[in-house]
């Protein structure tokens, strides 16, 4: 029996694991790099999550931000509250409990043939770098790919000798723009959505993937719409206080909508009768 096929059949009993690696990503968000206990490997899919549990605290939902094909279960996480905080400050050979993978991933196989446009907000790109990480490493299968990241300011991008390297490369573009900015800063300074004004693309063959604040991600799915793209190529991965992250609690219900079991990868069309509700 696989790992995830383990997950599934024990969906509420933690895996041990140990960090192996801790990394300072931005100012408050570090990256971990964990070891199962007894060597396990987790099979997962772009954009899906594992709930982490910092023992004597709790346990967070928290998005896969590895490569889906190396043998590591990497997290990036941003210490927001008591759980993440805690799981921010574990050191090498710390325990943490795991237990996934959950949820719905990002749509690689409908993507495959197609024009790709990756647009993240801040810590979003952590749920798209699995997906990022798929696209090139199985670049053959994909037309051009796109990222667009923006940030509030130079010093909270993440991953950004990844970023810097991928700019690099000449099967991808990768445009970065920030808020706000000093005068050291030589980049982009402006809301993300500008550059997606500028993308040249064929909507009809382009699938879009954003990850990032609720009304980032919906400025961005405007803009995605103006350029010609339809409702059903757009994915946003949803963000919500996820608990059980299996549909029993209620936490992060979204209308008739469980983000933890039915997503948390969703097409615009999907969520559009939630998205405009205020208060929901």
């Amino acid at each position: 029996m696989s790992d995830i096929s383990k997950a599934s059949a024990a969906p509420m009993v933690p895996q041990v694991a140990h960090v192996r690696r801790r990394r300072h990503d931005a100012p408050d968000a570090w990256t971990l790099e964990l070891e199962v206990a007894g060597g396990a490997h987790f099979d997962y899919a772009p954009g899906q999550f594992n709930m982490l549990t910092a023992f004597g605290v709790g346990e967070a939902a928290i998005s896969m931000s590895g490569d889906p094909a190396a043998d590591r279960l990497i997290h990036t996480i941003r210490a927001v509250g008591p759980v993440s905080r805690a799981l921010t400050e574990l050191g090498p050979g710390d325990p943490i409990g795991v237990r996934g993978p959950f949820g719905v991933g990002w749509p690689m196989a409908a993507a495959e043939g197609k024009d790709v446009v990756l647009v993240a907000g801040g810590l979003g790109m952590a749920p798209l770098r699995p997906a990022l990480y798929r696209l090139l490493g199985e670049r053959t299968r994909y037309g051009k790919v796109t990222l667009l990241f923006g940030s509030r300011r130079p010093e909270d991008i993440v991953f950004r000798h990844e970023v810097e390297s991928w700019r690099g490369r000449f099967d991808i573009d990768v445009e970065v723009t920030v808020d706000h900015a000093g005068a050291d800063w030589r980049g982009r300074v402006g809301v993300v959505t500008t550059l997606i004004a500028q993308l040249a693309m064929d909507p009809a063959r382009t699938i879009a993937m954003v990850c990032g604040p609720e009304v980032m991600m919906r400025f961005v799915a405007m803009a995605l719409f103006d350029k010609g793209v339809p409702e059903e190529s757009v994915y946003l991965s949803m963000e919500r206080n996820m608990k059980c992250a299996i549909g029993h609690c209620g936490h992060c219900q979204l209308g008739p909508t469980f983000i933890c079991r039915d997503g948390p990868v969703f097409t615009y069309r999907r969520l559009k009768p939630l998205l405009g509700v205020k208060e929901l």
